[in-house]
């Protein structure tokens, strides 16, 4: 007998929950349970309410959008983990410190921001199909990061710390750096690594007047968003600053200033709220041991000559050298003890080292404090400055910029759009048409370094230098050129970031970039101690180092375009900002004023080395046409013409070349291809066959027209072939197109005064007339034609601030009016005043004018315009 086997019956689900061991609290008591709100379950539409046990979360509302912190769900074996979220943007951020070494005379800090292409739902570009070295967004982001937090380690803390980020995913709508360096904070907050402070990060624009606190990415990028500003700061004082501008003046920054402040204390105090709910026990720093004993004999002995050796009013080698050689006197006086062990020796010797350093960096600061500094100078002079313009000859701009012993040898090199770079990141970035690439060689401090790929000193210092400049470019559509500057840092002592500002605008005004206003770039300093507070302009590399705040301004004569600080010490009051700001600013001017003796605008022609570019604009159904099939068209003309030839979707064309008259034929030939054909319009064609009732000329590329036998001639002929033949070159006009696009055209209406137009009748004499010089399609006058040449002079009748503030405004005068000239599209205002593209003209019911291209042209459908003068 088979058994009958039995079905189990199913098993009742149950709601009860085990314990989760994860949750058993260690050091301070945490909340074990906080509600969250997932994403709505897959099959359903309600909102749930889930729990997660060891889940933490604080919300806060910024900016009208909510930005919540949460740990305790992901990475839950780092010493610290936060997922900030903002909009639809999620960040995870860990902290993770590693064992103790005593060995490190420095603090090894090691902070990585990175975008993950899948973020976006995006495949990351090349060939591999995955992320490799970091781009210059996330190493800008990453140098956010560890700019706000590396000043808030306590002295002595050596254990190996890494701050990791990255975009989990993106709205493409909410930036992320900002939002990564928020949860960066958090998570070394909830750590068990020590910070002294906590830091609140915000990001402001300014759009139509008014600050918008963590504008979109869409705000950012607007022409409407006149600033980009980022701000690190804890409740008492701004730790970091990072800001491109356009020509903002002094007193709406320092609003802006104070408004990201007072947000930022708002984030740092939920991050701190976060911190009490679920922080572990910091580790215990134990400050590294003094020997006072040593520190009293080292003072005693050497005090005065090692506060005397920084500020000896030499140069920065007599410094250095006068420098090493009292150390080496204090290093030999004090010895290591007799029968110690190597390791013991070489701790004797590098506390020694530190206590040298630490007398010299206070002699400079008392100096300073005393009205002197290292190298004579009082706290406003500016070092001197000797400019070379045009230094290298084959080149499209140079300049050679040297203040005290600061030099950078700068270049501006004119490319095509081929030369844009493209983007490959998580936003829609377009392509950029202006590079600036800064290399800092190691010579340039006297030193022998391991030589790769540019650093993140690097590629921060010639970010801030692109975004001071950047502001002040014409449009594309004024000046469709891709632009990159070069700057090589041959000598180096105080901020050669500044000097990148100024060689890459007078490079560019060499190159004959028609910039809208020059800007100039200053480093400040401050000293501060108790009371006594010293504001230095142009400071060197050790008033950087041993001073409280690095403070680097560029800007026009009307306003800030790029701002950099880091600060290093609490309370600075408005006061004091608004002081440096101020002090800041009549640097920047008394800068400007010695780049405007050497070169006073920018060329009136671009340099002969670049290639010239013209655009015109085809109707978009004529792309094609020009393209051909598979591209035979495009590709004939550029290899018959040497030139390149882009075709945007808008059907504007922009052809480059070397050669000016091999880039006009081309255009024109793109001209004649795209022309559209106008009754009464004469063009000299080309005969293509003959038949018995007339010939076909063909007028412009790819179009014939029917010349009729009794359009032939104005007398009575036998046969066609009596009057042309193929092959011949015939002037013909246009009498007619019918409904069906056939072109009718006559010879006849030439000859012998061009038909039965009666005589126009005695007008009389109209005595003689003043006529302005001719001007073609582009806007300049024809072959032979005197050209309006624009005054060179300085700015005169002005005042000297009047004409820095506005250095190439056009000389005004009762008898002299406005006049306009076409620069290829460039438009009023800028560097003399230039006149720009007026727009075309309505001609109203004007018949169409006989003549036309080399004595019978077409109208230029279009028109065009030339970009090399």
């Amino acid at each position: 007998m088979t058994e009958k086997k039995t079905r189990r019956p199913a098993k009742t689900p149950t709601t009860a929950k085990k314990a989760d061991p994860r949750a058993k609290e260690t050091g301070k008591e945490r909340a074990a349970v906080l509600e969250v709100t997932p994403a709505v379950p897959r099959g359903g539409s309600a909102k749930r309410e889930w729990k997660h046990p060891g889940v933490v979360r604080v919300e806060r509302e910024i900016a009208g959008r909510l930005l919540t912190l949460e740990t305790g769900r992901m990475a839950k074996l780092s010493d610290g983990a936060v997922v900030a979220r903002y909009g639809d943007t999620m960040v995870i951020a860990t902290a993770q410190s590693g064992p103790e070494r005593e060995e490190l005379d420095f603090f090894p800090l090691t902070v990585e921001y990175r975008e993950r292409s899948a973020a976006a739902g995006k495949f990351p570009g090349g060939f591999f199909k995955r992320e490799g070295r970091p781009t210059t967004k996330e190493i800008l982001g990453s140098r956010i990061i560890d700019r706000s937090i590396r000043p808030l380690f306590p002295e002595g803390f050596k254990r190996e710390v890494q701050v990791l980020s990255h975009v989990l995913c993106t709205d493409q709508e909410t930036e992320a750096d900002v939002l990564a360096a928020v949860a960066s904070v958090a998570a070394l907050a909830v750590s068990s690594i020590p910070q002294t402070k906590t830091l609140g990060v915000v990001r402001l624009g300014h759009v139509d007047g008014r600050f918008v606190v963590n504008p979109s990415w869409s705000t950012i990028q607007s022409a409407d968003n006149k600033l980009n500003l980022v701000v690190s700061a804890h409740h008492g004082g701004i730790v970091m600053v990072e800001a491109g501008a356009d020509q903002l003046s002094e007193e709406v920054m320092l609003e802006g200033l104070e408004l990201a402040h007072k947000v930022a204390r708002e984030i740092a105090g939920m991050i701190e709220e976060l911190a009490e709910r679920v922080g572990k026990p910091k580790i215990e720093v134990v400050p590294p041991p003094r020997r006072a004993d040593l520190d009293a004999a080292i003072l005693a002995k050497f005090g005065a000559e090692l506060k005397a050796a920084p500020v000896t009013g030499a140069a920065k080698g007599d410094r250095k050298t006068s420098k090493d050689a009292v150390k080496k006197k204090v290093m030999e006086a004090f010895p290591a003890p007799a029968g110690c062990s190597e390791k013991e020796a070489k701790s004797h010797n590098g506390y020694l080292g530190k206590v040298i350093e630490e007398i010299m960096d206070q002699g400079e600061r008392e100096a300073i404090l005393a009205g002197r500094r290292a190298d004579g100078r009082d706290h406003v002079t500016i070092r001197p400055i000797t400019i070379e313009v045009g230094v290298l000859p084959r080149v499209h701009g140079s300049v050679l910029f040297t203040r005290g012993e600061t030099q950078a040898l700068v270049i501006a090199t004119l490319g095509t759009v081929d030369d844009q770079q493209t983007m490959d990141g998580i936003y829609p970035e377009p392509a950029r048409r202006f590079l600036l690439h800064y290399n800092f060689p190691p010579y340039s401090v006297g030193e022998v370094k391991r030589l790769g790929s540019p650093g993140r000193r690097e590629i921060g210092h010639g970010a801030l230098a692109e975004r001071a400049i950047q502001g002040v470019l014409p449009p594309e559509a004024e000046f469709p050129y891709t632009i990159r500057i070069t700057s090589e840092i041959l000598e180096s002592n105080g901020s050669s970031s500044m000097a990148t500002v100024c060689g890459g605008t007078l490079a560019l005004m060499d190159a004959g970039v028609p910039l809208r206003q020059p800007v100039a770039g200053v480093a400040m300093g401050l000293v501060k101690e108790g009371d006594e507070i010293a504001i230095l302009s142009d400071i060197l590399g050790s008033e950087d180092h041993c001073g409280d705040m690095d403070f680097k301004v560029a800007g026009t004569g009307k306003g800030i375009t790029a701002l950099q600080m880091d600060i290093k010490c609490d309370g600075l009051t408005r006061e004091i900002m608004q002081r440096a700001l101020s002090q800041a600013k009549d640097g920047r001017m008394h800068v400007l004023r010695e780049m405007l003796k050497v070169i006073r605008k920018p060329r009136e022609s671009i340099s002969p080395n670049a290639p010239r570019l013209y655009q015109l604009k085809i109707p978009t159904e004529k792309i094609g046409l020009v393209i051909g099939p598979s591209g035979k068209n495009i590709r004939g003309m550029q290899d018959e013409f040497q030139v390149k030839i882009n075709i945007e979707d808008d059907g504007t064309v922009t052809v480059a070349g070397q050669n000016s008259e091999k880039v006009e034929t081309c255009v024109q030939k793109i001209r004649d291809m795209t022309a559209e054909v106008q009754v009464g319009g004469v063009y000299k064609g080309r005969v293509t066959a003959v038949k018995e009732f007339g010939a076909f000329v063909e007028i412009l590329p790819g179009q014939e027209g029917l010349c009729h036998v009794s359009e032939l001639s104005d007398t009575f002929i036998r046969s066609v072939t009596d009057v042309v033949r193929v092959g011949d070159e015939l002037e013909v006009k246009v009498i007619g197109i019918d409904d069906f696009g056939k072109i009718k055209v006559s010879r006849r209406a030439l000859l012998a005064g061009g038909g039965d137009r009666p005589p126009r009748g005695d007008r009389g004499d109209r005595g003689p007339r003043e006529r302005a010089p001719r001007q073609d399609a582009a806007g300049f006058p024809p072959e032979g034609e005197p050209v309006l040449e624009e005054p060179t002079e300085p700015v005169a009748g002005a005042d000297e601030e009047a004409a820095v503030e506005d250095p190439f405004a056009r000389p005004s005068g009762p008898d002299r009016g406005p006049r306009g000239r076409d620069h290829g599209g460039r438009g009023r205002g800028g560097f003399g005043g230039r006149g720009g593209y007026r727009g075309d003209r309505d001609r109203g019911d004007r018949p169409p004018r006989e003549g036309g291209f080399g004595g019978g042209r077409g109208p230029r459908p279009g028109g065009g315009r030339r970009f090399d003068r």
